[in-house]
C-alpha cells in the first residue's frame, strides 16, 4: 500500500513539475538540499457524474485514506473535503468541485462540451489524477470562463493534475516561522498571493498558509498556443490543539484566499 502511495505522489509531483519549475527552486531554497515533507496536494474539478470530487476521491480511499472534512466556498460556488490516511506522514488531499449548474447557461455549456469529450473509464485508474486536460478546450471559451470563474476556466485549461503541493513547515530545520519563509522566499524573488494577506489564518485556528502566485506555462488550446497560470506551491504551518496533536485539517476562510493564487495577473 504504501508503494503504492508513493508511486502516486511521485507521478503527481513530477506531472507538476513540468508546468511548476519554480517548484524545483523552492525545494533548494527552503530544504538546501534535504527532503521537503509535503503537508498536502490538492485538485480541481467540476461537479459532473463522470468527473465529480467522488471520481477522484475514490483513487485515494482505495489507498487507505478516509474522509475527514467538508468545506463551502459560496462565492466561488466550490464544495471540498479533505481526506487523510492513517500514516501520519502521507500526505493529505483536498479536493474541490465547482457547482457548474450555479454558473451562467453560457458557462454551463462550455463545460459539458468538454466532458463529453472525456473517454469512457477514465477515471478508472490513479492515472487520471495526473492526465492533464482529457478535452480539447479553445482559447475563446477559456476567456469565457475566465470572465466568470478563474476555477472554471483553470480546470478547463489544466484539467486533472496536483493543483498544488505544499511545504510542511512544522519540519523545516531552518525556519520556525511562516513569517520567515515568506520573507525568504520574497528575497529570491518569488511573488506571493497576498489575498486576504501573505499569511492566511493564525493561531487561534490552528493553521497559517501562504502561497506563491502560480507560474505561468503555455497551454496548447484549440486556437493558439498561450501562456497563462499554471500551478504555485503552498506553505502551511500547523498548530497543536488542547491535545497536543496538531490541527490536521483546513480553515474555508484561508483557503477561500490560497484559491487565488491562479489568478491571471
Amino acid at each position: 500500500m504504501q508503494k503504492d502511495i508513493d508511486t502516486l505522489f511521485s507521478h503527481l509531483w513530477d506531472n507538476y513539475l513540468q508546468v511548476t519549475p519554480s517548484a524545483a527552486k523552492v525545494h533548494t531554497l527552503l530544504g538546501g538540499g534535504e527532503p521537503i515533507v509535503n503537508d498536502h496536494v490538492a485538485f480541481r474539478t467540476y461537479n459532473l457524474p463522470t468527473l465529480g470530487l467522488d471520481k477522484l476521491a475514490g483513487h485515494f480511499l482505495a489507498l487507505g485514506y478516509e474522509q475527514k472534512g467538508e468545506y463551502l466556498f459560496k462565492a466561488k460556488k466550490l464544495y471540498a473535503q479533505h481526506f487523510e490516511h492513517q500514516d501520519p506522514d502521507a500526505p493529505k488531499v483536498f479536493i474541490s468541485e465547482l457547482k457548474v449548474d450555479e454558473l451562467s447557461a453560457g458557462a454551463q455549456a462550455i463545460i459539458r462540451k468538454l466532458a463529453e469529450q472525456v473517454p469512457e473509464h477514465l477515471t478508472d485508474t490513479p492515472a487520471f489524477l495526473y492526465a492533464g486536460a482529457p478535452w480539447q478546450a479553445s482559447y475563446a471559451d477559456y476567456q469565457t470562463l475566465l470572465a466568470e470563474s478563474e476555477y472554471a476556466a483553470w480546470v478547463a485549461a489544466w484539467g486533472y493534475r496536483a493543483n498544488h503541493f505544499t511545504v510542511n513547515i512544522n519540519t523545516l530545520p531552518n525556519f520556525d516561522t511562516l513569517h520567515q519563509v515568506n520573507a525568504a522566499l520574497k528575497a529570491a524573488g518569488f511573488v506571493l498571493n497576498s489575498a486576504g494577506g501573505e499569511v492566511k489564518g493564525d493561531p487561534q485556528v490552528m493553521l497559517e498558509q501562504s502561497a506563491t502566485m502560480a507560474d505561468r506555462a503555455e497551454v496548447v488550446f484549440s486556437d493558439g498556443v498561450y501562456p497563462i497560470p499554471s500551478c504555485f506551491y503552498e506553505f502551511a504551518l500547523r498548530y497543536p490543539q488542547p491535545d497536543g496533536a496538531l490541527y490536521s485539517g483546513f480553515v474555508e476562510a484561508s483557503a477561500d484566499k490560497i484559491f487565488e493564487s491562479t489568478n491571471a495577473r
